[in-house]
């Protein structure tokens, strides 16, 4: 193994979840599809940067540095940062520029790098001064509970808020479902029955493309090549 994690839900009505690693080895690895943004604190080398990281909407081949240490803060799906909204980050990321060695500087402050356990009083510092804040229509648009706007104008709020389209974001969670289903013993058949696909060549595309690997290769335990953090969850409907 490259890396584990470590990770934890949030009790923050903004927060997916907080999770850090350690590298113990340099290594390449499978950056997995997401559908949320996050902030992530990288240390290495004596240097700290913190990256804001759009949803990304396909697999990437990723090179790990040994020795690095990594903080992550996963919003949840419509949370935004109006400065930086997922919209223009995409498939990419922005480092925000450090002041020091413990401080970085965005909108015209300085702020000091969050860690582990501080994470959501740095969120709720972020809500605070209105650099963080939530689209109520994202929530509702995936509950299939809109009803003062249009399906139309609904959709465009989620696509400018998550920067993806609320079809997308299903088929992300469901691929990521089911490669977990996979890792935790799940046949192929069940994988394709519980996660909702069609039949097991539209599982094997959707695996490709999102997580990187095949069902076969998932289930291979043997596999030198890591898939990025995983955890445990459930398809949108």
């Amino acid at each position: 193994m490259i890396f584990t994690f470590d990770e934890r839900p949030s009790d923050s009505p903004f927060v997916e979840r907080i999770w850090r690693t350690h590298s113990e080895r340099a290594g390449s690895f499978v950056s997995v599809a997401m559908s949320h943004w996050e902030m992530v604190v990288t240390r290495h080398h004596g240097q700290t940067i913190l990256t804001v990281r759009g949803p990304e909407t396909k697999a990437t081949p990723l090179y790990c540095p040994a020795d690095g240490e990594w903080l992550g803060i996963r919003f949840k799906l419509g949370t935004f940062l109006p400065q930086l909204p997922a919209s223009n980050l995409v498939d990419g990321a922005v480092n925000l520029p450090n002041v020091a060695s413990q401080s970085f500087w965005f909108h015209g402050s300085v702020w000091e790098f969050p860690n582990f356990e501080n994470a959501e009083t740095f969120v709720a510092w972020l809500v605070r001064d209105g650099l963080l804040t939530r689209e109520p229509v994202v929530e509702a648009v995936l509950q299939g509970q809109v009803k003062h706007l249009s399906s139309r104008t609904a959709h465009r709020y989620f696509l400018k808020t998550t920067g993806l389209t609320p079809g997308v974001v299903r088929q992300i969670e469901r691929a990521r479902y089911a490669a977990i289903l996979l890792l935790q013993g799940a046949s192929i058949l069940d994988a394709v029955h519980e996660a909702g696909y069609f039949d097991q060549p539209h599982l094997n595309r959707s695996l490709k493309h999102f997580i990187g690997q095949t069902p076969t290769q998932i289930m291979d335990r043997n596999r030198s090549e890591q898939l990025s953090f995983l955890y445990k969850t459930a398809p949108l409907r």
